[in-house]
């Protein structure tokens, strides 16, 4: 039997490397280089920017067993994460199951996705593949909870947090994914706080650009993304080249601070986009939410002219 096949995988929501490389000189005089700060508070800390292009979520594997193939995908993400396999090409080829296929892969862990085998055993075969992969899991059941503000408030100018936009804003809160997420005006370097407990389950800090185009910077910005326990995700964007104070995998309590605020990306001016999101099968959706503000709750105005 003739084989021939390649392999295609596309993260819809990409792990980025660190951005940063920390240069210190200890008591002895040596210099170190280290993707962490050193511990000891006197040292004299130095950074050193790097750009590094996201890498994918999910690795695909593929295991020939007999005479058939084995796809697998493997998650790098300290959360579930759903992934869709399916035939850009193939001849003689049939999956198990039938292609598209879905599954969903716990946290740093592995799914059989499909196997292939021929339709025609005594014919050549090939194929190509690819997979698609978003965070979350598509069976989560989010909680009505409050949220804690996302801001350091003894940082913030006036009397308090400023929305700029807010739920449905017609600038870039118009898309399910963001359809419910609010963005707070805030000087660059503002602390952000995690708005409740979770793990860090993505982060990218060596973004360092921002523009008007939206085709260009849509999809890149600097930002921490956290899974809560009921399978809810926060998404704080838009932070400052090197302003995650975070790895993935880190557990962080509600009000701990895990970034600087930026002005990365897809943006007309300093700010924090904060938005909770959940996946519902492929695709990442926002959710209204509850946050507590200086004096009681946040009060978010709904800025659609017709609901969506």
């Amino acid at each position: 039997m003739l084989v021939v096949l390649s392999v295609l995988w596309l993260a819809l929501a990409p792990v980025a490397q660190a951005g940063q490389v920390y240069r210190w000189t200890d008591a002895d005089g040596i210099t170190h280089y280290g993707d962490q700060p050193p511990r000891k508070a006197d040292a004299e800390v130095s950074t050193i920017p790097v750009y590094v292009e996201p890498t994918a979520i999910a690795r695909m594997r593929i295991e020939p067993v007999g005479d058939r193939y084995h796809v697998w995908a493997d998650n790098r993400l300290p959360g579930p994460i759903e992934v869709m396999l399916d035939f850009t090409r193939h001849n003689n080829t049939v999956g198990n199951p039938m292609l598209p296929a879905r599954a969903t892969v716990a946290a740093d862990g592995s799914a059989l996705v499909a196997v292939l085998r021929a339709r025609e055993p005594a014919q050549p075969v090939s194929f190509e593949l690819r997979m698609d992969s978003l965070p979350g899991n598509p069976s989560a059941a989010p909680q009505d909870v409050q949220y804690q503000l996302p801001l350091q408030l003894a940082a913030l100018p006036g009397s308090g947090p400023r929305i700029d936009q807010g739920y449905g804003g017609r600038f870039s809160h118009r898309d399910p994914e963001n359809r419910y997420a609010v963005d707070f005006a805030t000087p660059i370097g503002t602390p952000v706080l995690a708005a409740r407990d979770g793990v860090v389950m993505q982060v990218e800090s060596g973004f360092d650009r921002t523009g008007l185009d939206r085709d260009k910077y849509g999809g890149r910005a600097n930002f921490v993304r956290i899974l809560h326990d009921d399978g809810a995700m926060t998404l704080y964007a838009h932070l400052k080249p090197g302003g995650v104070l975070v790895r993935v995998g880190q557990r962080v309590r509600g009000g701990q601070q895990i970034g600087l605020s930026g002005n990365t990306g897809f943006t007309t001016g300093p700010h924090l986009h904060f938005v909770v999101q959940v996946n519902r099968g492929m695709r990442l959706v926002s959710l209204p939410f509850r946050m507590g503000g200086p004096v009681g709750p946040l009060r978010i105005v709904d800025e659609s002219p017709t609901p969506l």
